[in-house]
């Protein structure tokens, strides 16, 4: 079931209603911002774009750098 001619002009005016017509470019301009940053965000392998995420990464670096280095110091002793 497509929606109708009606339906589209009906959704359409509630919009422009709501948003005014000179908000409307604008939204439409940040909605294909978003999508853009979405798609491309999808591509790349790994995103980091907030502090938290960061921070926890720089956690886990330390984390494997301690691990590495206390498996080495018990190759050591064992040697």
């Amino acid at each position: 079931m497509s929606p109708s001619l009606w339906q589209i002009i009906i959704v359409v005016g509630i919009i422009v209603l709501l948003f005014g017509a000179k908000k409307i470019p604008d939204l439409g301009k940040s909605l294909g911002q978003a999508i853009k940053g979405f798609k491309e965000g999808i591509n790349e392998d790994t995103i980091d774009v907030t502090e938290t995420s960061k921070k926890e990464q720089i956690s886990e670096n330390q984390n494997t750098q301690s691990q590495q280095q206390t498996q080495k110091d018990t190759e050591k002793q064992e040697s």
